[in-house]
């Protein structure tokens, strides 16, 4: 048995790798991937380019406008008194926010009425419109709070200021919400699951193609060693790249790592058992490689999109939500956030390793009975 394996595995190995483009899906996919969700792919906003309408030329107007500026949120790009000019910098794109004071915000402050500042964020991207409208109210917050205290200050006299609530919040596991920390470790499964669907599903359906199942199918090798031929050397694979990407994500963008190697190991081990499974299955169903390229592409973008890798699944409708529960890929970046940035271990993660390893073991096992049914 064992050396009809090995012959099967060198095999997969010299019919993979000896392809150059292969070669650069396996290698050079995951560092491009990893490098444009590592850099480009990020939802922080700094330097908004804003347009600047102060009315009021006061040193109240002046201050709070100093603070936007200092605050490496808000880069004041234009400053005028022309609100149609105004209007038409953010029409045009070249600023994604207009601070707008009207004339009288200062004596309206010393007179203890209620003064008033406008933001117009650029709402065609809800998300960055989002958060320059949360900076926003922070910082007119703080300086609401600093004129008020003045105000209290002045009409007690030397008497003490009433107390106040003040609010001291901190985020755990991404201290500076750094959205590099989240997606990279995110990579890793997508890359994984991307790779090894696409290896795997070419395995059968190639051998079909070419006309060598036939002499599989007359050989002494067993159904068994058969599976374990085509699915061992895109394991290795996998394991390869989840190792490529970590040590880039790691040692490059200085994503943390608190957790277990050995448990990350493991758990690659159930979700690959998932990936190889289905990738298997769709060649074994699959009468063509385009036909099992495109079933692979069918079955990879809604897990991707339902994976909360980019969008919440406790936002989605009920029903996608239950629907999510028979996604490997959710599970496992459960695993890799928890494992990278909480430090977590086996026993917050078992849930999602079982999971993992119960999907694995089904998937096999119905890949395994379609292969029979395709030999007989």
């Amino acid at each position: 048995m064992w050396e009809r394996l090995r012959n099967m595995l060198i095999k997969e190995f010299l019919q993979v790798l000896r392809d150059p483009k292969m070669r650069g899906i396996i290698f050079v996919m995951p560092l491009i991937q990893v490098m444009v969700f590592g850099y480009a792919v990020t939802t922080d906003v700094r330097d908004v380019p804003t347009a600047v309408l102060d009315f009021d030329q006061s040193v109240a107007s002046r201050e709070l406008l100093s603070r936007f500026s200092a605050s490496g949120y808000f880069r004041f790009v234009a400053h005028t008194r022309d609100v149609s000019m105004a209007n038409h910098l953010l029409d045009k794109g070249s600023v994604g926010a207009i601070l707008r004071v009207d004339q009288g915000f200062g004596e309206d402050l010393r007179a203890g009425r209620t003064a008033k500042l406008q933001v117009i964020a650029d709402g065609t991207d809800s998300n960055t419109a989002g958060i320059v409208l949360d900076y926003t109210g922070r910082i007119a917050g703080k300086f609401s709070e600093k004129v008020l205290l003045a105000r209290l200050s002045r009409l007690r006299g030397e008497g003490p200021l009433p107390g106040r609530v003040e609010l001291a919040s901190r985020a755990w596991f991404n201290e500076n919400l750094e959205s590099r920390n989240f997606y990279v470790p995110g990579v890793i499964a997508i890359i994984v699951m991307l790779i090894t669907l696409m290896l795997t599903s070419m395995a059968v359906v190639r051998e079909k193609e070419i006309g060598t199942i036939e002499q599989l199918l007359v050989s002494p090798i067993t159904p068994t060693e058969f599976i374990l031929g085509k699915t061992l050397p895109f394991a290795l694979i996998g394991y390869a790249d989840v190792l490529l990407v970590a040590v880039v994500g790691v040692f490059w963008f200085e994503v943390p790592i608190r957790g277990s190697l050995v448990l990350l190991l493991v758990a690659t081990t159930f979700y690959l058992m998932t990936t190889l499974g289905i990738g298997l299955f769709i060649s074994t169903v699959s009468r063509t490689q385009q036909q099992a390229m495109m079933s692979v592409f069918f079955f990879y973008f809604p897990a991707v999109l339902l994976s909360g890798f980019m969008f919440p699944i406790a936002n989605m409708p009920p029903l996608v939500q239950y629907m999510t529960y028979a996604n490997p890929l959710r599970y496992f970046l459960v695993i890799l956030r928890g494992i990278f940035l909480k430090g977590a271990g086996p026993a917050t993660l078992w849930p999602q390793m079982a999971a993992l390893l119960i999907m694995g073991l089904v998937t096999l096992f119905f890949t395994t009975r379609r292969f029979r049914k395709t030999m007989a």
